[in-house]
């Protein structure tokens, strides 16, 4: 937490506006400040990280998988979340800065742009190179190129728990607990299940699936469940997630909570085989 769905819409409200504050896009750079060291994870070398940015002009914010990647030509600085990864926009008189607060950019028009991080497992890098960072991901699962032909030519005979599988970040990148629930309740598919026991008709329903329940994820800004993400609704669409011990909506056999691939795992024994 945050997933894809979460990481989308605050690249989206960082673009347009929305839960982060203004948009950050065509904004100059007065400085940037980093308040805990190790929030960052790596800076080209030779590069002075901080004074880098001043007179630098943000031109885009794109998502690779759970990433934030924030061009200021010529390079990009990535943001990962991670567990508790808060950003948030707000005008440079906002008032003192919070106790969490890892690392910001200063804009010459008055705002600033603030990582905050509560358990400080969130990460930054700064590099003209970001393909680098993202070698190992794999493939976006709302790209034309995931469909029914790649998920039937990849999961080959992969004796890995679907649910695991989906989970790893080098298989499909930006899934996470939550959607992944969802996923394959919507799917009817239990996530214990082998991937290479996945029947045709399974494997040509799944990428459609997934997609549909990101773009609602999206639709509803994400979920906010804790304290960590703010201003999402996809909670209140929950079939299976956080709801051990109540009944299916379908079929009103109670929820199970189980520990699959060592993740917390909600699942309906009845629609799901």
């Amino acid at each position: 937490m945050p997933e894809l769905p979460e990481v989308e819409t605050i690249v989206r409200s960082l673009k347009q506006g929305g839960i982060t504050g203004e948009s950050i896009l065509n904004r100059q750079i007065h400085a940037a400040d980093l308040f805990w060291d190790r929030t960052l994870a790596f800076s080209d070398p030779g590069t002075d990280f901080l004074a880098w940015f001043s007179g630098k002009s943000v031109d885009g914010v794109s998502r690779r998988g759970k990433y934030i990647v924030i061009s200021i030509p010529p390079k990009s600085l990535i943001i990962h979340l991670r567990m508790s990864g808060d950003i948030r926009v707000e005008t440079d008189d906002a008032g003192t800065l919070q106790k969490h607060d890892r690392f910001l950019l200063r804009f010459a028009d008055g705002l600033r742009m603030v990582f905050n991080d509560t358990r400080k497992f969130g990460r930054i890098w700064l590099t003209a190179t970001p393909e680098t960072l993202f070698a190992a991901l794999g493939i976006e699962p709302l790209s034309e190129a995931f469909n029914a032909e790649w998920l039937r030519t990849n999961l080959g005979a992969r004796k890995t728990a679907i649910k695991a599988l989906l989970l790893n970040q080098s298989f499909i990148a930006g899934l996470g607990n939550i959607y992944t629930d969802e996923i394959l309740f919507q799917a009817g598919i239990l996530p214990t299940r082998k991937a290479f026991t996945l029947r045709s008709d399974e494997i040509e329903r799944l990428p459609e699936i997934i997609k549909s329940v990101l773009q609602t994820g999206i639709k509803n800004n994400g979920a906010s469940i804790d304290w960590v993400y703010r201003g999402g609704n996809f909670q209140n669409h929950f079939q299976v997630y956080q709801r051990a011990g109540a009944p299916c909506y379908r079929c009103g056999t109670p929820i199970v909570k189980d520990v699959v691939g060592q993740r917390g795992t909600h699942y309906c024994p009845y629609c799901q085989h």
